[in-house]
């Protein structure tokens, strides 16, 4: 790949499809799923701008994927015109429970099906979700290994480098994975006890990338067209999942894959267009707690970017929350180079 990049550029690369089992994706940049923050909502705003390679659900409970209605849930749910590229992650440790819920995804016509091994919020790991699989990769590996039994859809997985810093484990995790059928891998180089507080370990990315032949996209700090780029150069990864700054900056599909510009108005715009879209999809009072998540995010583009979000944070309806982004963002406000990280934790 390094010698591929050199010769057509990162860009060019970036764009050229790649095949996930049986299907392709048209590029190599795929969103990162977020609890909270990949909202249809979000991603309809981001596909405004461009569509990535993949876009992901927030993650949505295993055990309740199976009954839920579509037209409702908060979490499972979608729009048509992103059912082609839309991969669905689900989190659980309940084998018959993951089963079924990747052949609900399946029977809704979704692309795939991701399994989150990555998530260390104590919550979770306390009832042996997410991250805490890494710590029973016997089981793990047995659910990826039912599921492919079970659907013929792609099957991904979100994981880190594990609870201790050895990068020996995610090679041969990684490898058991697609053994057991994985498709693709989205691999995050931070240990499952570190909530960003350190540096991600990008060259652990390539290590895992020569233990296996699935596609692996790396996942990590990646905050900005040179962060790609870097990525790339070092790792030889596939390809990239955006995670946080797809919600700081959701044109970064387009910046990165189209040359997209944002203009001081883009600010402006996107930040009205996600309260509409918010309010579209979820009733009020969830709404506004889910535009003021959103913000930590958006603001963190902005020098005074505390300041600023203090207006949205006081904000309780639609229309107070429509004047406090008129008010904050025009005319536009100082911009930080990259977006500010302690609004990220």
């Amino acid at each position: 790949m390094f010698f591929t990049l050199n010769i057509m550029g990162f860009e060019d690369f970036l764009n050229t499809p790649i095949k996930v089992g049986e299907k392709t994706l048209k590029n190599r940049l795929v969103l990162s799923p977020m609890a909270s923050l990949t909202t249809i909502a979000l991603r309809k705003v981001i596909s405004n701008f461009s569509l990535p390679g993949l876009l992901y659900t927030e993650m949505c409970l295993a055990k309740i994927v199976p009954t839920e209605n579509k037209e409702k849930s908060t979490v499972f749910r979608w729009r048509e015109a992103e059912e082609d590229i839309l991969v669905c992650q689900i989190v659980g440790n309940e084998q018959e429970h993951m089963v079924k819920a990747a052949q609900r995804i399946e029977e809704e016509g979704l692309f795939g099906v991701d399994i989150n091994m990555g998530c260390s919020i104590s919550r979770l790991c306390k009832k042996g979700y997410g991250a805490s699989l890494l710590r029973e990769p016997d089981k793990a590996i047995q659910i990826v290994s039912s599921i492919r039994k079970a659907v013929n859809i792609p099957i991904l997985v979100k994981f880190r480098t594990g609870w201790d810093d050895d990068p020996r484990f995610p090679m041969e995790f990684a490898k058991k994975l697609e053994d057991a059928g994985a498709d693709g891998l989205i691999f995050h180089p931070r240990v499952a006890p570190d909530v960003r507080n350190r540096q991600p370990k990008w060259e652990y990315i390539s290590l895992v990338k020569k233990s296996v032949s699935i596609p692996v996209f790396g996942n990590g700090n990646v905050f900005s067209k040179g962060h790609v780029k870097k990525m790339l150069d070092l790792t030889g990864c596939d390809g990239i999942a955006l995670g946080r700054i797809s919600a700081v900056r959701p044109w970064i599909f387009a910046e990165i894959l189209d040359d997209f510009v944002p203009i001081p108005e883009t600010f402006y715009t996107t930040a009205s267009e996600m309260l509409e879209e918010i309010f579209t999809y979820f009733e009020p009072n969830r709404a506004v707690k889910l535009y003021k998540k959103w913000s930590f995010y958006f603001y963190s583009n902005f020098f005074y970017g505390h300041s600023l979000l203090k207006s949205i944070l006081k904000s309780n309806s639609y229309q107070e929350l429509k004047e406090a982004i008129k008010k904050t963002l025009i005319p536009l406000p100082k911009l930080n180079a990259i977006p500010n990280l302690n609004f990220l934790h």
